[in-house]
């Protein structure tokens, strides 16, 4: 539970600009995940997320830096992302692919990526299914694109 619930938090705070604990925790509950405030003050702690400046002018959490920067290096390499049957192809800047794809292999994520190969400007992907390719590409076009 505890690990779904941090896999849950990660995908907020990478959806939303959250600044409190409580805001936090009433997103956690929309989730179908009541906890305390306690309970999100803990997993806060361990999952070692810091507050950064906002797009609004306050203050957001975010994963630590080097999670961050991972996610980054994907962000500002990646072009293109498309998908057929299994497989996934995501389109990079020129001689950017490898950085990508280590960035990618590297993040804490719940795709169930069965591999990687990466060349000079491209990333191969390959899942088990098609809804998952669909899932992953739609994933890091939001991501990447918002």
């Amino acid at each position: 539970m505890k690990n779904k619930r941090q896999d849950k938090i990660m995908e907020l705070i990478n959806e939303s600009e959250i600044d409190t604990q409580e805001m936090l925790q009433s997103l956690l509950a929309k989730s179908g995940f009541r906890v305390t405030q306690a309970t999100v003050s803990r997993d806060i702690k361990e999952m070692k997320l810091v507050k950064r400046p906002g797009a609004n002018g306050g203050y957001k959490y975010v994963p630590p830096a080097d999670e961050a920067t991972k996610q980054n290096i994907f962000i500002d390499t990646v072009t293109s992302v498309d998908y057929a049957m299994n497989m996934v192809v995501v389109k990079c800047r020129t001689g950017m692919a490898q950085a990508a794809c280590a960035a990618l292999d590297s993040m804490n994520n719940d795709f169930n990526i069965l591999g990687t190969i990466a060349g000079d400007d491209t990333i191969f992907i390959l899942m088990r299914t098609e809804s998952e390719a669909g899932n992953i590409a739609a994933a890091f076009r939001k991501m990447v694109w918002g």
